[in-house]
């Protein structure tokens, strides 16, 4: 039994530039030509290859099939989707399967040995196949992560109104994160817009608690030391009676009820500076 897997594995190896080619006419159907390079055959070749080193004295070939696995779904990811590439992973089985099958009949193996190549050529197939998984995984969990990035910026949006002045509309609630987003982004832009105001208009947060409070005062200061002055407007008259209930101190803060309110006394102290 084991010359006949040794036999049949150095065959694989043999006719690994063959057998590559038969893949890649067979994957031609699946995978766009952008995908079909000598790069690919090569890829192929060496996967053939392994396969039929570890059907040679049952070597153990596992790093080489993962790493292998890894650098292929690393290019595949980008030209393909997983199901289209865990398809196209199935005609290896095909062609390694047309090989020893044509050797069960012209040799006259033991029907077992069929089953002896399987039970090992599956397991690695299987474990190409987990690899892929992780690296499409790895992938889409980091399109995420730019998209949420790109997400949460759109959230604090510094609008320019002149050289010197700029509005930043808050929708939603500010907890902890999207404050320390708000300090980022509004320090980033004022110091690239050298910006003499900003005003923060809170018209679309729906709850100014001593939280949201704190978190608006660390903003502020920031943006001081930056020599930018801060504007608070849109503060609802609900709001406003929160704010007193719960203490919050808006003391040294500039306000106004709403933002065109805000423009006019900036314009007016601008012209006076002027």
């Amino acid at each position: 039994m084991k010359d006949e897997l040794n036999y049949i594995g150095q065959k694989i190896m043999k006719n690994k530039t063959v057998l590559a080619a038969n893949v890649t006419q067979l994957q031609a159907n699946l995978l766009t030509n952008e995908t079909l390079e000598e790069s690919r055959n090569e890829s192929s070749s060496k996967l053939i290859e392994l396969l039929g080193k570890s059907l040679i004295d049952n070597q153990d070939v596992s790093n080489e099939i993962i790493e292998w696995a890894h650098n292929e779904a690393s290019f595949l990811v980008d030209n393909t989707t997983l199901t289209t590439a865990l398809r196209s992973l199935a005609y290896y089985r095909t062609v390694i399967w047309d090989v020893f099958t044509e050797e069960l009949e012209q040799q006259q193996f033991a029907a077992i040995t069929m089953l002896d190549v399987s039970k090992i050529i599956d397991p690695l197939l299987d474990e190409i196949s987990a690899e892929y998984g992780n690296v499409y995984q790895e992938h889409n969990n980091n399109l995420m992560k730019i998209a949420y990035t790109a997400l949460e910026e759109l959230s604090v949006p510094v609008v320019p109104i002149n050289k010197n002045v700029a509005v930043v509309p808050l929708i939603g609630e500010i907890d902890t994160h999207r404050s320390q987003l708000v300090l980022e982004v509004t320090m980033e832009e004022c110091s690239k817009l050298k910006l003499e105001y900003l005003i923060l208009d809170v018209t679309g947060v729906p709850i100014i608690d001593t939280m949201v409070a704190d978190n608006l005062f660390k903003v502020i200061s920031a943006l001081r030391l930056l020599g930018v002055e801060t504007i608070i407007t849109g503060i609802r008259p609900e709001i406003a009676q929160t704010i007193i209930s719960i203490g919050v101190d808006f003391t040294g803060i500039t306000t106004f009820a709403d933002l065109p309110t805000a423009l006019s006394s900036i314009d007016l102290k601008i012209i006076k500076t002027n």
